[in-house]
């Protein structure tokens, strides 16, 4: 585990042995614990725009003692055979998720827009985007590795104001990379339905995004 002061004090480590500067945007518990969700995390998930900027990255942290880690048993053989899986290192109980742009299927890039950032100076600057709670909850439902229902569980419960119109649109408009992302996150907003209202309307676009997909019935009503 790692918390949310020694998190800081690592990006700010990290900034100092990067031979470049980067920008990368920070998604899972990282982010929440940006955004004040949690005050600490097991693994620390990075999304870069290239995997030349992802490399940097690694050459950095391996010089700081992190090493390779396979995914089994951490990601389901679904995730760990997507081309959108991330490269895995650890140092002691520490961990990083590393993608480049693509989440199991879900486009993200550092030129999205985002409203809020944290900038780490050192040897070279190192630049850390937040994600919208949406986008945070709809990626968490859709690495669904363990404590990820708990996470969300957390955001909603700390924050009424998630605005589940966006959260379905952007699956939607996801789900042509990948339609997991309409499974998946209906099953999880079936079960957020027991501590959070969330309107029929929101299954039924869901519903219809799946339809749209195979071109025929969903089977919903």
């Amino acid at each position: 585990m790692i918390n949310t002061e020694d998190q800081e004090q690592l990006f700010r480590l990290i900034a100092e042995y990067l031979e470049r500067d980067l920008v990368c945007v920070a998604i899972g518990g990282t982010a929440m614990m940006f955004m004040g969700y949690k005050n600490a995390t097991k693994d620390i998930d990075l999304v870069f725009d290239s995997k030349q900027e992802r490399d940097v990255f690694i050459r950095a942290i391996k010089e700081l003692g992190y090493a390779d880690k396979a995914l089994s048993g951490i990601y389901d053989a679904k995730r760990t055979a997507h081309p959108g899986k991330p490269l895995m290192f650890t140092r002691g109980e520490e961990r990083f998720d590393l993608f480049v742009h693509d989440i199991f299927g879900y486009m993200l890039s550092t030129k999205d827009a985002f409203t809020e950032r944290r900038d780490y100076l050192g040897k070279s600057e190192f630049i850390v985007h937040l994600p919208t709670k949406e986008d945070l909850i709809l990626l968490k439902a859709i690495t669904r590795r363990e404590k990820d229902h708990e996470d969300i569980a957390a955001i909603i419960k700390a924050d009424t104001s998630i605005d589940w119109s966006a959260l379905v649109e952007k699956a939607a408009m996801q789900a042509a990379h990948n339609e997991w992302f309409l499974i998946d996150l209906e099953a999880t907003l079936q079960d957020l339905k027991k501590m959070a209202f969330i309107p029929n309307k929101h299954f039924r676009r869901i519903y219809e995004a799946q339809e749209r997909l195979h071109g025929g019935s969903s089977g919903k009503n």
